[in-house]
């Protein structure tokens, strides 16, 4: 092989010699080029795939048009988003480049599809059931299943919570400039309480949307240096400090709940000496921001104190939601198999609710004049279930979030047991998307214990629940699954 060197480097020549000459290339070869070939073919092969979940995730940046909460049907724009992400999920599918379903996953995704039927065909009124049919089928079982299909390996994943993450930043943001401009919706006579692009009609979309991407942030930070650089882990704890801001601004007590405990499990999970450096940060920025800035100090700590004291005369919501919760369950009582339907909770409130219960919840601000929103739901998903759907919707239901919960944990510690023994993959990624998954899973259990489905931010909990499908129920990595053309 002649090789020739650049003028400027060659030695000087000798009396005689002749340079070398260049070895034509065969015929028909094309010549080499210099640049890489993959640049725009295989960028688009290789992120094209996730291009709708992302879309579905940053739409939610802009504002939402809710004007009625009472009226079914209501397809907006995240709806339509999740649309597009199911049709370019099988048109995949279709052309040989999906995922596949294990049957794990196959059960999981589809025990709570066949009782969704099953009680929708048995409800008192199943024309009046069937939007919420649809709606129920979309959240807990066609989305999650798009996104499990769509995602390939942690680099999809780690792109999902970065939307998460960069969502929840924007939305916070709003939601901070409420609170200091008074333009937020209404709260004990002040227009302070931070919404978002929500709109005071849907006052759990923004909190929702901010813990989602804390509790990401906060385990991508605890991940293992060989995992990540530790310029992403120190942005990641900077994001999930900001973030505490608007979610305390919130005065949403079940989203703090849930984020507690969502963040004390991947404390417990992640190693214990970067647990408590991270514990003892987020500790420094609340005792900065609340008690040195007194950021809400005062109706934060009215707030707290609210979760328990059921007698509290200016919270009047919480005497309001353990009277939904007492409705409920006397719902549930009549009908316990198969429960009155869904989208009938509403019907049959007021024949089983204590006299106490208030005709409804009052909404102001954020762009939204003063109105009186009926309470449509028992603000608890698994009270609700089983009014609505019975024991046969309530085991599915709670059976498919255990055995997320049970197979993320199961696939985490395959994942670090994987990451001891060179050559091993028992998990398809590694620990620190095992945190993000284990995390969300433990804040979405625990917050439905505090509200339900409902409003535009309900598409982002399917996405959710998909990612999580993703690591818990993924089949193993092959080689097959790492081409580039998957």
């Amino acid at each position: 092989m002649t090789v020739v060197v650049p003028e400027s480097r060659r030695p000087p020549l000798e009396v005689g010699q002749r340079l070398p000459e260049r070895t034509p290339p065969a015929h028909g070869a094309a010549p080499k080029s210099s640049r890489r070939p993959w640049t725009r073919w295989v960028f688009w092969k290789r992120w094209a795939p996730m291009g709708p979940t992302v879309a579905t995730v940053l739409v939610l940046c802009a504002p939402a048009q809710t004007s009625d909460v009472t009226t079914s049907g209501n397809v907006t724009v995240p709806d339509a988003a999740s649309m597009v992400l199911v049709v370019w999920c099988l048109v995949r599918l279709l052309r040989g480049r999906g995922g596949r379903l294990t049957p794990t996953a196959a059960v999981v995704l589809g025990a709570p599809a066949v009782a969704f039927a099953v009680t929708t065909a048995a409800s008192a009124d199943p024309s009046a059931s069937l939007p919420g049919f649809v709606r129920y089928l979309q959240i807990f079982v066609v989305v999650p299943a798009a996104v499990l299909l769509m995602m390939r390996d942690t680099k999809d994943f780690r792109l999902l919570c970065g939307a998460l993450v960069l969502l929840a930043l924007v939305q916070g943001s709003v939601g901070v400039v409420q609170n200091l401009t008074g333009t937020g919706a209404s709260y004990m006579g002040q227009n302070i309480r931070a919404v978002g692009t929500f709109g005071a009609l849907d006052i759990m979309g923004m909190s929702t949307v901010v813990s989602y991407g804390l509790v990401a942030a906060f385990a991508l930070c605890l991940a293992a240096p060989a995992e990540s650089p530790k310029l992403l882990r120190i942005g990641a704890l900077c994001c999930a400090a900001a973030l505490l801001v608007p979610l305390v601004l919130s005065y949403s007590r079940g989203a703090w709940i849930a984020t507690v405990a969502a963040c004390t499990v991947v404390l417990l999970l992640a190693a214990l000496r970067k647990a408590l450096v991270a514990f003892a940060a987020l500790t420094a920025v609340m005792v900065v921001l609340v008690g040195g800035f007194g950021v809400g100090s005062t109706m934060v700590e009215e707030r707290l104190s609210s979760i328990a004291d059921v007698n509290s005369a200016p919270d009047r919501s919480v005497t309001d939601r353990y009277s939904l919760w007492s409705a409920a369950t006397s719902i549930w009582q009549d009908d316990p198999a198969t429960g009155v339907g869904p989208k009938n909770f509403p019907a049959y409130r007021d024949g089983h609710a204590p006299v106490g219960l208030s005709s409804g919840s009052d909404t102001a601000g954020a762009g939204t004049q003063f109105q009186r929103e009926p309470l449509l739901s028992p603000h608890n998903m698994y009270l609700l279930v089983l009014s609505e759907q019975g024991l046969i919707g309530v085991m599915a239901f709670v059976g498919g979030g255990t055995a997320l919960t049970v197979c993320g944990l199961r696939r985490l510690h395959s994942a670090r047991r994987a990451s001891r023994s060179a050559g091993a993959a028992d998990a398809p990624g590694t620990s620190d998307c095992g945190l993000v998954a284990v995390g969300l899973i433990v804040w979405q259990t625990v917050d439905f214990l505090y509200a339900d489905i409902g409003g535009p931010s309900t598409v982002l909990t399917a996405l959710v629940l998909g990612a999580v499908a993703w690591w818990a129920l993924a089949p193993t990595p092959t080689e097959d699954d790492e081409a580039p053309g998957r």
